[in-house]
């Protein structure tokens, strides 16, 4: 059964009389006659509100690639439309339409939909779940959002899979070489083989090999900026740190905004699992725990910008301001640097030729889906190689741990080695690296070769999946322009009195913090990270509050 069968009543809720009457005192306009087969709003409108039915009923549609429509459900007096997406008054993924008799609804823009869901509890909490189970809905179901259409190994193809999936982002993904209907989308369009992959969006705009900034400006994903703001805090990096940051700050009345390069979660929302997080005794998968941070964060009305990539930081006497690789900029009055760490790349010949034809540096449901029943390689002993392991142990037929050192304890956390050592098909490769790597460049990996390094020994296996876990650097070059103190390895030193600083978490130049695993002596956890961002927020206000005339 479906999720829209299990939890039909909280996807679908119905208020009362008497919540129906309070609902209204947050509505953003007056109540609407319409009439019957009336669009309230159509496919990827933007900024459509969400509308409580008063009376007579809401028809919401989904349309395929084709051009076929599909009726979702009928809401009736009491249900209200929307989903996530209406809290920061993103793009609609669906059709809404007035039944066959009409309806009469009451509008909440996103401002005012956010007042209800804060200003009373009980309703806030129906509405958010409801918005939360739909988005979910969509996702697992694929009954909307946007279409890709290509060939299912393509390196193209599976980054924007990743993208849609790590920004919780609903899709479909159809093969032209197995799907009749991939097929005659390719025919209708007369597209060839150097177009795809396609992205069909809600509103019937066609990508053609779209990068991650243009399908994300197509469907809304990317906010508009508006560079004559200055808000009270800029936050760069959408992690677990970051987020709780926008969380916190929001919620208090600050105006925040998030911005990130690729996707919200940072190297938390890659993880499969994690079941060391206080309060998740039976696990939660990195996007499940960071989406919900992502939502919380909107609800609250923090503006959360991906993906958008940082420049630099000017942190001169005209204040502070956060300049983009396309030149536009963000001005805050504060600013806290969560950009986290990027991924370490071993010294491997090739290696940049196979990234996204068989090397990876997670271990996502997407990733695991190509390589289901096949052998694969991991390349690392730390707590995120742990878990990867253990997720893609059930998917592949065999997978093979390559680590360095002389074996995991030093490294991994014991109930993963355990874990490890009671998977059969997982054999551990001590004092063993990887040296080169051979098959198709930019199109498919076909084997990799391991050396012992101790006797030299070489051992050629044929895979065509490489995992590569093996630690990350400081995300900091784009600190270069402001002198902001930074340790040998390139973390951000904060709480440093002898550079004039009396705040735990702010770096040397006032105003500006650090937080997460950017940061100098941060530890390494999510539990961590999020605590961080918690804190943060008491030292922004201290800041803020000496800063006023």
């Amino acid at each position: 059964m479906s999720i829209a069968d299990t939890r039909r009543a909280q996807i679908f809720p119905v208020l009362t009389a008497s919540q129906r009457q309070a609902a209204l005192r947050f509505a953003s306009g007056p109540v609407a006659q319409c009439q019957p087969g009336q669009v309230l709003y159509g496919y990827g409108a933007k900024s459509a509100p969400a509308f409580l039915v008063l009376a007579g009923a809401v028809d919401i549609l989904t349309r395929d690639g084709m051009g076929r429509e599909t009726h979702i459900v009928s809401l009736e007096t009491g249900q209200f439309s929307g989903e996530v997406a209406q809290l920061a008054g993103r793009p609609t993924l669906v059709e809404g339409r007035a039944g066959p008799e009409g309806c009469e609804v009451a509008p909440f823009d996103a401002v005012h939909l956010r007042a209800l869901v804060i200003g009373s509890a009980e309703i806030g909490e129906t509405v958010m779940r409801a918005f939360i189970l739909r988005r979910a809905a969509y996702i697992l179901e694929g009954v909307a959002g946007s279409l890709l259409v290509g060939t299912a190994a393509d390196p193209w193809l599976v980054r924007l899979q990743g993208f849609l999936r790590r920004n919780g982002y609903p899709h479909t993904v159809l093969d032209p070489a197995i799907d009749p209907d991939a097929a005659s989308i390719v025919d209708r369009f007369a597209l060839h083989a150097p177009d795809l992959p396609i992205a069909l969006c809600p509103d019937g705009t066609l990508l053609k090999r779209p990068t991650d900034g243009q399908i994300a400006l197509a469907l809304g994903i990317t906010p508009a900026l508006r560079p004559e703001q200055v808000y009270d805090v800029a936050v760069v990096g959408a992690g677990p740190a970051g987020l709780a940051t926008a969380v916190y700050a929001a919620s208090e009345g600050l105006s925040t905004i998030v911005l990130d390069s690729h996707a919200f979660g940072g190297q938390a929302g890659a993880s499969s699992r994690i079941e060391n997080y206080f309060g998740f005794p039976t696990g939660i998968s990195g996007v499940a725990l960071t989406a919900r941070a992502f939502t919380q964060a909107q609800k609250f009305g923090a503006e959360i910008a991906i993906p958008l990539e940082v420049a630099r930081l000017d942190c001169g006497n005209g204040g502070l301001r956060v300049v983009l690789t396309d030149e536009r900029t963000v001005q805050a009055r504060t600013m806290v640097i969560a950009s986290g760490v990027r991924y370490r790349r071993p010294n491997i010949p090739k290696l940049a030729e196979f990234e996204g034809a068989g090397i990876a540096y997670w271990a996502s449901p997407v990733e695991a889906k190509l390589c289901e029943g096949e052998e694969v390689a991991l390349v690392g002993g730390g707590n995120s190689a742990g878990r990867a392991v253990v997720f893609l142990a059930s998917k592949v037929k065999q997978l093979h741990l390559v680590v360095r050192g002389t074996g995991l304890e030093a490294s991994m956390s014991q109930y993963l080695i355990e874990r490890i050592a009671a998977l059969p098909n997982v054999e551990v490769h001590t004092r063993t690296e990887v040296v080169a790597l051979d098959g198709e460049p930019d199109v498919s990996l076909s084997s990799v070769t391991f050396r012992n390094r101790d006797t030299g020994k070489t051992k050629l296996v044929a895979l065509r999946h490489l995992f590569l876990f093996i630690g990350a650097d400081p995300n900091t070059e784009w600190l270069e322009s402001c002198p902001i103190n930074v340790d040998e390895k390139g973390f951000v030193i904060t709480g440093d009195q002898s550079a004039g600083t009396c705040l735990p978490l702010e770096t040397s130049v006032p105003g500006v913090f650090a937080i997460g695993d950017v940061r100098c002596g941060s530890t390494k956890r999510v539990a961590a990270a999020v605590g961080e961002g918690a804190a943060v927020v008491a030292q922004l206000h201290a800041t803020l509050a000496k800063a006023k005339p």
